[in-house]
């Protein structure tokens, strides 16, 4: 996620988190058969209470981002008043909404309801049931039927305002659990809160897995939210193998898994978190083919939500305003949905219909959402560490949560949870379902400086039908809602796809 600022302030950083491996320089080898749907290595490590399996450390992951200030409003800013004051578009749940046509599926009693929505976040914040009471009575948004916090891996630290991972996941957590709700107003939210690594701040994958086992063997929940990433190359292939036992169980329980994409375009970072890949990578866990990949867009809308121009692929990495609010120079800095072909995972059945574009790889993303920088979304925050107030935030870490809501919204159509959707949203896009929209125009190359020289990364364009720069597309909820309900009854009762 990126926080923007400004009279707003966005405020700098990666897609919620940047992953390193504590045994990075594991060797990677060809893409390996995606296990995925028919088994695959689970997490290794010893039981825990309940029975859960405690995988080992070995994955740390840290946020990556920078608080700078808020707006001098003491409500959110219309999308006029960021254009007029900073450059960027900002916009509230209620354009949000509108943009993806959510409120014909609101009139008809269509919210949520009876679903549950998991955002899994290290640490959490401190003031979030506050803060998030705050964003719906100024923002017109219902409030939550419960919003329930629970702390599975272990004793989370007390919240300390001068530790800024801590405050840097306060942020992650808030725009999570805040725009996950937007969409779906009628859910219930579950945060699931890690306990990291104490005062250093830093975070353990392992407590991840370990915290989400937890939520799907007491099913907890139908959908899971995972703003977090990683390259596959920091990690290697056993590593991602000794993480997945949480995926497994959940296409298992039949639970909704979510990971955005990644920010940082075609690239990523190095295991060192300072230098960025100069070739093509892809990020975990969105690449795995049990888990759907949530990319990014960006949207021009007007006051009201409706559209001014089709969406586009999100790539901020060649605007001047933009990177002056996250990254305080003028760029190119990478800031764009990732999107590519794994190295570790090779192409599900499910990706046969797009096997022209992934070829034997395991391609990501599958579907995108808004996540543009330079037109971000409005998110209350009160907890310390930075002044309270509202502020302006970005990055496929939008993207996942709003698209976690969009899922809780087929939950409650189907009458049940409808676990691992990648096969219904393959077969819409080759139905060429209505709820499909291509996003046609736009790329995620990007470029830097690394090393005193000029560097770019040459990404992925998008086209009608499925590209590595958006998937398959983005929806319109009017329509991709019952669709997809309708594709997952069909799975439950053994029809016909």
């Amino acid at each position: 996620m990126y926080p923007a600022y400004g009279a707003r302030a966005l405020a700098a950083g990666m897609l919620g988190v940047a992953v390193a491996a504590a045994a990075a320089g594991l060797a990677l080898g060809a893409p390996q058969p995606a296990h995925g749907v028919h088994g695959a290595h689970g997490a290794h490590g010893v039981h825990g209470v309940d029975g859960v399996r405690r995988v080992q450390a070995g994955v740390i992951i840290t946020p990556g981002m920078r608080q700078f200030r808020r707006e001098s409003r003491q409500g959110p800013s219309t999308t006029a008043q960021c254009e007029q004051l900073i450059q960027i578009a900002c916009y509230n749940p209620a354009q949000i909404q509108q943009a993806y046509h959510l409120p014909a599926l609101y009139s008809r009693g269509i919210t949520g309801k009876g679903s549950t929505i998991v955002i899994v976040d290290p640490y959490g914040s401190p003031t979030i049931a506050g803060d998030l009471r705050t964003f719906d009575r100024a923002e017109g948004v219902p409030n939550p039927p419960s919003l329930r916090i629970i702390r599975p891996a272990g004793k989370v630290p007390a919240y300390n305002p001068d530790n800024a991972n801590m405050v840097g996941w306060a942020s992650e957590t808030t725009l999570d659990v805040e725009y996950a709700h937007t969409i779906a107003p009628g859910a219930k939210l579950l945060l699931v809160e890690t306990p990291g690594g104490g005062s250093a701040g830093t975070v353990s994958m392992p407590q991840i897995v370990t915290a989400e086992q937890y939520v799907i063997r007491h099913r907890l929940g139908d959908v899971i939210s995972q703003s977090f990433v990683a390259t596959e190359q920091a990690i290697g292939s056993a590593g991602i193998r000794s993480l997945r036992g949480a995926y497994l169980a959940a296409y298992s329980a039949r639970v909704t898994v979510l990971a955005g994409s990644g920010d940082s375009g075609a690239t990523g970072y190095e295991s060192n978190q300072r230098s960025y890949y100069t070739y093509p990578v892809t990020s975990w866990p969105a690449s795995d083919p049990l888990v759907t990949a949530v990319g990014g867009t960006r949207l021009n809308l007007d006051a009201s939500g409706n559209r001014n121009s089709a969406d586009t692929v999100w790539n901020d990495t060649y605007s001047q305003t933009a990177n002056q609010l996250v990254n305080g120079n003028n760029g190119p800095n990478p800031l764009a949905g990732g999107g590519g072909k794994s190295v570790i995972f090779g192409r599900p059945s499910y990706q046969n219909t797009v096997r022209g574009v992934v070829g034997a790889h395991r391609g990501v993303p599958d579907i995108s959402m808004s996540a543009a920088c330079t037109g971000a979304v409005n998110v209350y925050q009160g907890f310390g560490g930075q002044p309270t107030g509202w502020y302006a935030l970005c990055g496929t870490s939008e993207a996942t949560p709003l698209f976690a809501g969009i899922v809780a919204l087929a939950d409650q159509v189907a009458g049940h949870p409808i676990g691992l959707i990648n096969p219904a949203l393959y077969r819409l896009a080759a139905e060429h379902a209505p709820g499909i929209v291509s996003v046609r125009s736009g790329n995620n190359t990007v470029s830097f400086r690394q090393g005193g020289r000029s560097r770019t990364v040459h990404g992925y364009s998008a086209r009608s039908g499925y590209n590595l720069a958006v998937g398959v597309g983005t929806v319109n909820a009017q329509y991709f809602v019952p669709e997809l309900a309708r594709l997952a009854a069909a799975k439950a009762t053994g029809q016909p796809l």
